[in-house]
């Protein structure tokens, strides 16, 4: 018991001290973001470095640079004293306690809610003993619960061992047969918790999967994919053959989340996901492709101007507010878990220029196809393209593929491509034409490696990496 108190403790204080150190780095990033423009008169521009446009903001960025400092200074020391702001049963619970009339909440109902997100009992698994658990077991034929109490409390047990066996049956109603495999197997934790709302204990039951073998991307592009473009509100989908064309029409998957509590965003996230997995096991895709999309930088910066982003104004807030509505962290959470639960895989890729490409190249086959498709569903082909290993772009008349690749590449069968007209060359010795003469002399080309996830200059992005589940 002192264990899991313990223990709960150190999670929280650990995940204070992530938070701290995330807090640190979005402040370092914003003063230096402000001093570099501070640093140059208003309305000058000294390369990429813009300073403000009027004086009267110039000023109001001056009072915000010192508010940051003193807002890092204060971090720097909380993190340096090691010094975390734990509050057991939740600080937005605690502050509640203060609004009871907003919330809606009598007195006896906060104190009910605070004392049963304090009251909880966990116990870790262990393969070597009875059923998977020393402290809590519970017995999938039987379907009786036991829980070992402290040395204070032994004289309240009713069975040998120092063990209280609950009166009443408990059973689960979700993976039960999981569940009962796992206790008779290997470990298995506990936890149980209270809902003053119903009145219920709930017993809750999780394992670690075993860990599998990774496949390879070759592998992975053997087989269709279903590719997956998250934003605002829904899912944009498309599932593709192994050449990287679409099979049937693009699809929607609708994902409203705004102004939600977090545990129905949870469960509607979760609702989406199956719906996603559905259509990759009917379709027999064996993985599903994402974007690798985290908006790290726009979150750490804040209202300060990042790259060709809005910044001020409402196309400033509307940016900020659409960032904050993307799931792009918890999405591939949770979808990695339940879609290897699945036995399917997901590639996460690199997200730069596919709603700009998709457009260009596929969202009029698409709609051909659909009258529904969207440029999102040409962004999510684009996506799909990539982790299958081709280029965004569709290629016109390129049936076969060189003799050193001996591949199968993508044809332009979404839609009939028109063959632009070859001009007769010029007979430049019959009419007495000189050959044109260069200045310099043609450079010596090599071939390059494979660039398929992207289709402009420089150097190649980063190799598509494969997300498995813990």
């Amino acid at each position: 018991m002192a264990g899991a108190i313990t223990r709960s403790t150190e999670d929280a204080w650990q995940l204070g001290y992530r938070n701290l150190l995330a807090e640190r780095r979005s402040l370092a990033s914003r003063v230096r973001r402000i001093a570099r423009r501070l640093a140059l008169p208003a309305s000058r521009r000294q390369g990429k470095v813009r300073g403000y446009a009027a004086g009267a903001e110039r000023f109001e960025k001056q009072r915000r640079l010192q508010i940051l400092e003193h807002r890092l200074v204060e971090v720097d020391r909380d993190i340096a004293d090691g010094r975390v702001g734990v509050c057991r049963g939740g600080g937005r619970l605690a502050r509640t306690r203060h609004n009871l009339g907003t919330a809606g909440l009598t007195e006896q109902e906060w104190r009910d809610r605070w004392r049963a997100d304090r009251l909880f009992i966990t116990a870790d698994g262990e393969a070597s003993q009875v059923l998977g658990n020393l402290t809590i077991r519970w017995h999938p034929d039987e379907q009786w619960l036991e829980i070992r109490l402290p040395r204070p409390l032994e004289h309240l047990a009713n069975r040998p061992g120092g063990r209280y066996r609950l009166s009443c049956p408990v059973a689960f109603s979700y993976r039960a047969q999981d569940v009962a495999a796992q206790a008779q197997s290997g470990a298995l934790r506990y936890d149980i918790t209270f809902d003053p709302e119903n009145h219920r204990w709930y017993l809750d039951a999780s394992w670690r999967c075993a860990t599998e073998a990774v496949p390879s991307m070759n592998e992975l592009r053997a087989h269709r994919v279903l590719a997956i473009d998250c934003n605002h509100g829904h899912l944009a989908g498309c599932v593709l053959e192994r050449s990287g064309n679409p099979l049937g029409a693009p699809f929607t998957v609708g994902l409203e989340l705004a102004g939600l509590p977090a545990s129905r965003r949870d469960g509607r996230l979760r609702a989406a996901i199956s719906e996603l997995i559905g259509v990759a096991k009917a379709n027999g895709c064996g993985a599903i492709v994402v974007e690798n999309l985290d908006f790290a930088d726009s979150r750490e910066l804040g209202r300060e101007r990042w790259g060709n982003r809005p910044s001020r104004g409402r196309r400033g807030k509307a940016f900020r507010r659409l960032v904050a509505g993307l799931p792009t962290a918890k999405f591939r959470e949770r979808l990695v878990q339940m879609a290897t639960n699945q036995g399917l895989v997901v590639i996460a890729v690199d997200p730069a220029y596919t709603s700009k490409w998709g457009a260009e190249h596929w969202l009029a086959p698409l709609q051909l196809m659909s009258t529904d498709a969207s440029g999102h569903h040409a962004a999510a082909l684009v996506i799909g393209r990539r982790g299958l290993g081709h280029r965004a772009r569709r290629r016109e008349r390129c049936d076969s593929s060189r003799a050193e690749h001996r591949q199968e590449r993508a044809t332009n069968s979404a839609v009939g491509g028109v063959a632009k007209p070859i001009r007769n060359p010029v007979d430049r010795e019959a009419q007495g034409l000189l050959h044109p003469q260069r200045k310099t002399r043609t450079a010596k080309r090599t071939t390059t490696g494979e660039q398929v996830a992207q289709d402009r200059s420089g150097p190649p992005a980063r190799q598509d990496s494969v997300l498995l589940g813990v």
